[in-house]
């Protein structure tokens, strides 16, 4: 129910998502705020429109991060979009395109499934918390999503966790708080050693429990 929701909602282009100039590709039939167009013609951005699944043809998967919220993480994605954009990667946003009410594990799951296909690096999640989001999105096979609300909490998940999704309370933090977990996380790399040997641990309980259920654990 909640998926056929987010797929029927429409993106809406705001002036946050106009570039400095060049071409701009849009989902055709997005809706356009009165502003954006104005600066669109502004810029002089030449503007292609093109289908979705041409777009999402077009991205290069290792600079694409995709990004949710739901009505409690959506003033802070707003806000992040542009931050991800003039840091040279390609954002994904999969909604919600409006401050609406809306159900934060449909948003963590489209979120985590391009990441767990490869259709995206990384993925950034928001909602009130954070916490719910995390929950969601890490019962996608080879997600690892971590809560960070701090740039030790950002830089730990990274390097110690190889966390390949970010979530973000919008209720918790204030936007340049976030800004720096966000500015942290994508700056730190994974590591090596101790640190992989130990994720690699991670996706083994995965792989482990990935057909496990309470009656054949008793066998």
């Amino acid at each position: 129910m909640g998926c056929a929701i987010i797929k029927a909602m429409r993106r809406v282009v705001t002036v946050q998502d106009i570039p400095a100039g060049g071409v701009f590709r849009v989902e055709r039939g997005a809706l356009w705020t009165p502003s954006a167009r104005d600066l669109a013609r502004e810029r002089g951005v030449e503007i292609v429109e093109m289908d979705a699944e041409e777009l999402a043809a077009l991205a290069e998967p290792e600079r694409t991060i995709a990004i949710g919220a739901d009505h409690g993480g959506f003033p802070l994605k707003e806000r992040l979009k542009p931050l991800l954009a003039g840091l040279g990667w390609r954002v994904e946003d999969v909604g919600i395109y409006e401050e609406k009410p809306a159900d934060y594990p449909d948003i963590a799951h489209a979120v985590a499934l391009r990441v767990a296909e490869g259709r995206a690096a990384l993925g950034i999640i928001a909602d009130g918390a954070g916490i719910g989001s995390a929950m969601a999105a890490n019962k996608v096979p080879g997600v690892r999503a971590a809560l960070c609300y701090d740039r030790a909490s950002a830089r730990n998940s990274r390097e110690h966790n190889h966390a390949n999704v970010l979530t973000l309370g919008g209720r918790m933090l204030t936007p340049s708080q976030a800004e720096d977990v966000v500015r942290t996380w994508l700056a730190t790399p994974c590591g090596g050693g101790r640190h992989a040997a130990r994720a690699a641990k991670i996706t083994e309980i995965e792989r482990r429990y990935s057909s496990w259920t309470p009656q054949n654990s008793k066998k």
